[in-house]
């Protein structure tokens, strides 16, 4: 930041910014020009409507911070010009732009440094959206950060950058001065801020019966793998589904970083919140609207429930219900981990690595295939309500299961389940060898040619009599892969793809 004073009453001032695009802070320089025209504020360079309404909420704020409005014409230019600001994270640059362009900052300090923040009118500084994208770019330009307080803890997760706190406009301006200096401190780092949080999450063993889901969801873990399960009402397809999450591994530091800046950047975060530390649980209504789950809006596209995801559970109770657009506009971020939106004035890209858990009915009224109910969904409507899952769509769920109604024994057994910490002291093994082995052969396959002749024989049988694509075809491989994992064997072998076959086997096709 600096200030230059030229003829008359003119004077200029610099200060350096950001504006968060999807995941990235762009960097954006503040401009401010005053001259001794009439009193007048103008705003150009692109603002939206929030940068334009920050007008009042800068004046007001440095009014009640003790400092003098300039009674001349003040413009201010967001560079570049090309690139759309949004949100309230300008009023702090703003305001200590004007403060500089009018004399009352004179020192150079602030230069190093990005300012964002939004102003209240009493001159407190409320959080703000992006705080970990910010400080990213912030260090990448070899300069420090000054933003609201209650997003410091986030900002200082990113190592190698200078991030001071300030409450309210009085305080950043001391620190520009040099008065001031904010004790900032720096949080634990990021493998300690995981050990402060154990993570309880709803235990298997509370579940009865149904072993069959449960290795469905265990195999899945090892892998990585997408889960449908069919079953009737009550049958515990939603209980499974919540105690997923406690049968995956912890996050690892990058992991938890990469989830929190997702929050961070959709601004979900809680005021003074630093890391989160627990796989996230999304579960979006089936009216969910294509772009609160797939990510969207306007006029800057923001993460949907498939990136707030990130790195956890994506469960689809009623998948069926869920509207055509949502359910074919899985299908890109189910097969590349990542989801790109475009709009006129930018394309965004979010991470959407997740583990996908869908639940559905056997038909509309639940009752299909049970033993003790009959169905009485008219034919038509059965179809219909099937076909809402595409071949494209169902080719990529790995694993589909039957989840029968639970028997008076099942119900009535005193004997808890196996534990989702027995479960996850597998899915951790297992996931040790799969990391091993791609360490040691970064581009190693399993190939047909590693198959033995029985094994191939049961899969040219069982595609010879249930038709399917190549990609289906490969994805069994992948879940055979996963059960030899899960054993601790290094060769797939028949018995591994006879259970693949069982597991993913079309459970209404």
């Amino acid at each position: 930041m600096g200030t230059k004073v030229s003829k008359g009453l003119t004077k200029v001032s610099k200060v350096s910014s950001v504006s968060v695009l999807g995941m990235e802070a762009r960097p954006v320089e503040v401009e401010v020009h005053i001259d001794g025209g009439l009193e007048q504020f103008h705003i150009v360079g692109l603002p939206s409507a929030a940068v334009r309404e920050s007008r009042q909420r800068v004046r007001s704020a440095i009014l009640s911070s003790c400092e003098d409005w300039p009674k001349t014409k003040v413009t201010v230019n967001l560079a570049p010009g090309d690139l759309r600001k949004e949100g309230s994270l300008l009023d702090l640059p703003l305001a200590v732009g004007i403060l500089a362009a009018g004399g009352i900052l004179t020192r150079e300090r602030a230069s190093g440094y990005l300012f964002m923040g939004e102003l209240a009118l009493d001159g407190r500084l409320r959080p703000v959206r992006g705080a970990i994208a910010a400080a990213m770019t912030a260090r990448e330009l070899g300069k420090g950060l000054v933003l609201p307080r209650d997003n410091s803890p986030e900002a200082q997760l990113v190592p190698g950058v200078h991030v001071v706190g300030v409450e309210t406009l009085t305080e950043a301006m001391g620190f520009a001065n040099g008065e001031l200096d904010p004790d900032v401190g720096r949080p634990k780092s990021l493998p300690d801020l995981l050990d402060l949080e154990k993570v309880a999450y709803p235990d298997m063993s509370d579940v009865r019966g149904q072993a069959m889901a449960r290795r469905a969801l265990e195999v899945a873990a090892v892998g990585g793998h997408n889960l449908l399960m069919v079953g009737p009402p009550g049958s515990g397809k939603t209980m499974l589904a919540q105690r997923f999450p406690g049968i995956l591994p912890p996050m690892g530091a990058e992991e938890a970083l990469e989830v929190t800046r997702v929050w961070s950047v959709a601004g979900l975060l809680a005021p003074g919140a630093a890391l989160l530390t627990s796989r996230p649980f999304r579960a979006p209504h089936h009216h969910a609207s294509p772009a609160s789950v797939i990510g969207g809006g306007h006029p800057l596209p923001g993460p949907g429930e498939i990136s707030l995801a990130h790195r956890g559970v994506l469960f689809m109770d009623e998948l069926p219900l869920f509207s055509r657009a949502v359910l074919e506009a899985l299908r890109q971020p189910l097969e590349e981990g990542r989801v790109i939106i475009a709009r006129t004035g930018a394309t965004v890209r979010f991470p959407a690595e997740f583990a996908l858990i869908a639940a559905a009915n056997p038909c509309p009224c639940g009752k299909a295939g049970d033993e003790r109910e009959v169905c009485s969904c008219p034919l038509g409507r059965l179809d219909q309500y099937r076909s809402r899952l595409s071949g494209p769509l169902l080719d990529r769920i790995d694993i589909q299961v039957e989840v029968a109604r639970l028997t008076e024994d099942e119900l009535l057994a005193v004997s808890p389940g196996e534990s989702s910490a027995e479960i996850r002291a597998r899915v951790i093994a297992g996931r040790k060898r799969i990391k091993e082995r791609r360490e040691a052969e970064p581009e190693w396959t399993e190939g047909l040619e590693a198959l033995d002749q029985p094994t191939r024989a049961l899969l040219r049988s069982a595609f010879r009599e249930l038709p399917a694509s190549a990609r289906a075809f490969h994805r069994t491989l992948a879940v055979a892969r996963s059960i030899a994992d899960l054993e601790g064997v290094e060769r797939v072998e028949e018995a591994h793809v006879a259970e693949a076959l069982q597991l993913r086997r079309a459970v209404w096709r």
